[in-house]
């Protein structure tokens, strides 16, 4: 997300192949039998001599909690706890995350919540966060995930949703932001440089109809990140590209910091599923 945006570092709903395999909660082991049906799946816009490495398909009933810890720092999956960012106005709450009819669901609503006027939820795969011993983290591969965001009535997407990859240390591990609402559009950033002078390259957006369905992918490569929009290039970084082990991140932030109509609950970001995959 932006500067400020870092304070530290069911049967189909998980798949993990190769040396990964060891970073998940053991009972998500049973689910490799949806990696041969899925093993074929190119990324949108760059299909080629991929070998798919993490598929979460969101068409279960339940989140999948050992891949997925809710919440920032939280020390339970109930747990609420404050914002990644400065510039946001809600909790975390778990509650506001559900997994049914195809698809993850995170919604954002008003509530008084941990001293702030709303409510939504954050969820990552980072495997030093995860309370039940899981998660996911990778090195260089191409991410994709396929989106849904409600109309901002101008436009663009409502609130501030994201799908994102962190390091552990950041900003020196590096922030890759895959799709990020900023007031309306949807624009990919990659953040780097030290906690003491952080640094961005971007952002670059997408041109079009951003709101609903979408497909946003990032190809993470030793020296370079090119994101795409619905299978199309629309930005190429070449510089000061991480190459430490990332995590994945999905979040429908509120703020009013960006311009545009504002906040506007209820309103609900839908996620059919997360893909990673590797030479």
């Amino acid at each position: 997300m932006n500067n400020a945006r870092r304070r530290g570092a069911t049967i189909r709903s998980l798949v993990v192949l190769g040396t990964f395999a060891p970073l998940i909660a053991a009972g998500a082991l049973a689910l490799a039998t949806p990696a041969v049906a899925q093993r074929g799946v190119q990324p949108v816009g760059d299909a080629g001599h991929w070998h798919l490495v993490m598929d979460s398909e969101f068409g279960g009933a339940t989140i999948n909690y050992g891949l997925w810890q809710p919440n920032w720092f939280g020390a339970s999956d109930t747990a609420l706890t404050g914002p990644v960012d400065s510039l946001d106005r809600e909790c975390y709450n778990p509650a506001q995350s559900a997994e049914g009819a195809g698809y993850l669901s995170i919604t954002a609503v008003s509530q008084s919540c941990d001293g702030f006027g709303y409510a939504s939820d954050l969820l990552s795969t980072d495997p030093a966060q995860n309370v039940r011993g899981g998660g996911y983290q990778f090195t260089y591969g191409f991410m994709e995930a396929r989106i849904y965001v409600p109309d901002n009535g101008a436009g663009g997407v409502a609130n501030w949703p994201a799908f994102w990859a962190d390091g552990q240390s950041w900003p020196v591990d590096g922030e890759i932001d895959v799709m990020e609402g900023l007031g309306g559009p949807v624009c990919s950033t990659f953040h780097y440089g030290t906690s003491s002078a952080p640094e961005q390259n971007g952002p670059t957006c997408a041109s079009g109809d951003y709101s609903g369905w979408h497909t946003y992918g990032a190809d993470w490569e030793p020296g370079s990140i090119t994101f795409y929009y619905d299978g199309k290039k629309i930005g190429r970084v070449t510089q000061n590209v991480t190459g430490a082990p990332m995590y994945l991140i999905l979040d429908y932030a509120v703020t009013n910091a960006f311009g545009g109509p504002g906040i506007q609950v209820p309103e609900t970001m839908k996620i059919s599923y997360v893909r990673v995959w590797q030479h």
